[in-house]
């Protein structure tokens, strides 16, 4: 097996994570939906022709990301799965297919197909109708909804009353924001009719484009900056802490699905009648369709409608209607067979190139932002776009500053510039150029190789991680957070406040602010009892644990999984800072791109400096104490269901006090799976490759434990 294959599955596990962490934790995507396809397709096909290479943290085992650790976790009782997704094909993407020949609906007939069960030698869908009725139906029902392009969500209804609501996240746990969702008008507190007991209704929270616009220009007439874009926006709304900023913006709840079985219904139509009747604001331009012939019809309409509507979508979505059907189709790892989620070109428009600015993130990479002439796509007014990388702005595109470029919003949700449309006059205008320096700091900004396969795919980068302004606020905010080093009371405003003041401008500062007590009380909206609590947190902060301090770094790549990996591994910073790429390499679970970057971060003397004044201000680095009992050693479990008197949290918390690891996903490397009530997928998954299946009674008896 190549080391090139290994690489490039490796390069495309992180670049994906990359981009997860980026679109559902950031709000800030970089590339397009249909290119993140690509890669994803990749790296499925690479997993099954070698599955003695698939990893535990792919992304084709995770739905979504992680929730953010500000807001208290929310768990699904049933997985909320992603779609599958399909294109309408146009033009040089427009595929021939042995049974359908070139059509731009390819992908509605091929979905189709497999769920007719006439199409792929392993098709699920053949024989399903076979053990249901008898034959194999004529037509099957499906039902088109508008693709909403907002926040996905799920409510928690128990006897008709609202409990709680929450983020998708990582599929099995999102982020509880219930105390925004009750600002929402289209979020009934209580419900008409409703079923007894518990019920988990899914739909999607969006803003209203009209009122999305006139927030805008309010923000812009207070000298606050726009909002780019209406779903990140509602996706950073929801995840506010204060609900008062959520009251007052224009958002939506539409519901389309549930998470456990709605009684009495027999398909989705009939369950999102049930759901309007109950007081839920259900979209009305849902259809219910006989045959592929009416859904592409459907899903046609719908697109010539985009441009009027007042909210926004991205596509159709194509669900089989009858709940049996669905049910025998079932799902793969990540997405129900029984729909599809459809998605349309998006919407070209031209305009001037007024100049590029470059835009550096908390990781320190280095982004060139196109400043345009204000212009109209797509219901949103545009200003600035995405140029991506050097790469794309000067070899692909070859920018000139005063160019008419045409542009798109990717994915319906990050404005990048498509093409350049020649002028007679573009030979005189200056090409665009990165900056040989930081534009907020000054460091000399680094080159490092983005892509393996791919050497003109570079990533510039800001080294100066704990110290360039740009990269400080997010660094500090991470710094602090619930996740890192867990600081109650070190939020965003108050660093921002502390920024200002010039008390704070790297993490070590936070542990000399006892010395500036006085100067901390005086400041407006800070009182003596405040002062002492962020002081108390603070000592406290100086005891986390050694991969918690990892994360709260922000070394790259380095997340839960991986700082946990290198603190058993090194047990100790001065081994971590140490460590050659190669040791880092050999540690399981890290893959060779991250090593090369945890090295590159500790060989910067800036970064090491200021691990030498954390510790010389108390902060620990506690490394990790041995397992108190080695039962489970170099087991790996995963937590599926809901156990009888467990939580998640607290079988994770025994299963590595027993010297075991706890992975998210099920792989040929898990030993055991730890199945509650209503498993679902990741059951199926280890049916399939063997995994050893317990339930709470057999973990316990493995940690020892009567029964």
């Amino acid at each position: 097996m190549s080391d090139d294959l290994r690489a490039r599955l490796d390069w495309l596990v992180s670049e994906l994570n990359r981009h997860n962490r980026l679109y559902h934790e950031e709000n800030t995507p970089e590339i397009p939906d249909w290119e993140y396809d690509r890669l994803f397709r990749e790296l499925e096909a690479l997993e099954v022709a070698h599955p003695a290479l698939a990893r535990a943290d792919s992304p084709t085992r995770r739905i979504g990301s992680s929730p953010v650790v500000e807001l208290r976790p929310f768990t699904h009782e049933v997985p909320m799965l992603s779609l599958q997704n399909g294109y309408r094909r146009e033009g040089a993407e427009l595929e021939t297919d042995e049974v359908f020949g070139a059509d731009p609906f390819l992908d509605l007939r091929i979905f189709e197909g497999w769920t007719r069960g006439t199409r792929g030698t392993k098709d699920p869908g053949r024989g399903i109708r076979a053990a249901m009725d008898g034959e194999a139906p004529p037509v099957i029902a499906y039902v088109v909804e508008p693709k909403l392009d907002g926040l996905a969500m799920e409510l928690v209804y128990v006897d008709g009353k609202f409990v709680a609501g929450g983020t998708r996240g990582d599929g099995d746990t999102g982020e509880d924001v219930s105390h925004n969702l009750l600002t929402l008008a289209s979020v009934p507190r209580a419900l008409r009719d409703a079923p007894p007991g518990r019920l988990a209704v899914r739909g999607e929270v969006l803003f209203d484009l009209r009122g999305f616009e006139r927030m805008n220009n309010e923000r812009e007439a207070r000298g606050e900056k726009r909002f780019e874009n209406p779903r990140n926006a509602a996706a950073g709304t929801m995840r506010q802490l204060d609900p008062e900023l959520a009251r007052g913006r224009p958002l939506m709840f539409f519901a389309h699905s549930s998470g456990e079985k709605v009684p009495g219904v027999a398909t989705h139509a009939e369950m999102l009648a049930r759901f309007a009747a109950m007081g839920f604001a259900v979209n009305p331009l849902n259809r219910r369709c006989l045959g592929i012939e009416q859904v592409i019809q459907a899903v046609a309409d719908l697109e010539s409608q985009r441009a009027d509507l007042p909210y926004e979508i991205d596509g159709a979505v194509v669900k089989v209607d009858e709940l049996a059907l669905q049910d025998a189709l079932g799902f793969v790892t990540r997405s129900p067979r029984w729909a599809l989620a459809f998605k349309y070109p998006p919407a070209k428009v031209s305009t001037r190139l007024n100049s590029v600015l470059f835009s550096v993130g908390r990781t320190g990479a280095v982004t060139p932002v196109a400043q345009l002439e204000p212009v109209r796509v797509g219901g949103v007014t545009v200003r600035n776009a995405s140029l991506h990388n050097e790469h794309q702005m000067a070899r692909v595109l070859g920018l000139r500053v005063g160019d008419t470029v045409e542009i798109q919003r990717a994915g319906d949700v990050i404005p990048e510039v498509v093409r350049v449309i020649p002028t007679p006059s573009r030979d005189s205008l200056s090409p665009a150029a990165y900056p040989e320096a930081c534009p907020d700091c000054g460091h000399a900004l680094v080159r490092e190789l983005s892509d393996p396969k791919k050497p003109e795919m570079v990533l510039i980068r800001c080294p100066n991680t704990l110290a360039c302004p740009a990269q400080r606020l997010a660094a500090l905010r991470h710094f602090a957070a619930r996740g890192t080093m867990d600081i109650e009371g070190l939020g965003e405003k108050l660093l921002e406040l502390l920024i200002a003041q010039g008390f704070v401008s790297r993490p070590s500062d936070i542990y000399r602010l006892a010395e500036r007590r006085a100067e901390l009380v005086s400041i407006d909206r800070l009182g003596d009892t405040s002062v002492q609590n962020l002081l108390d947190a603070i000592e406290a902060s100086k005891s986390r644990p050694l991969e918690r301090c990892l994360m709260a770094l922000g070394v790259p790549s380095v997340g839960e999984s991986t700082a946990k990996d290198l603190a058993r591994a090194f047990r100790g910073i001065e081994a971590v800072m140490d460590a050659s790429v190669e040791a880092l390499d050999a540690v399981p679970g890290i893959a060779e791109t991250t090593a090369v970057g945890i090295r590159a971060f500790f060989a910067d003397p800036r970064n090491r400096e200021e691990v030498e004044r954390l510790r010389s201000l108390g902060v620990a680095f506690v490394p990790p104490a041995a397992p108190a009992s080695a039962s489970l050693g170099g087991k790996t479990f995963v937590l599926t269901g809901t156990l009888p008197t467990l939580s998640r949290d607290q079988a994770k918390a025994l299963i590595e006090g027993a010297g075991g690891k706890v992975s998210g996903s099920v792989s040929k490397k898990t030993d055991f799976l730890v199945a509650g009530a209503e498993a679902g997928s990741k059951l199926d998954r280890a049916q399939e490759l063997g995994v050893a299946i317990i339930d709470e009674p057999g973990l316990r008896a493995l940690l020892g434990e009567s029964t």
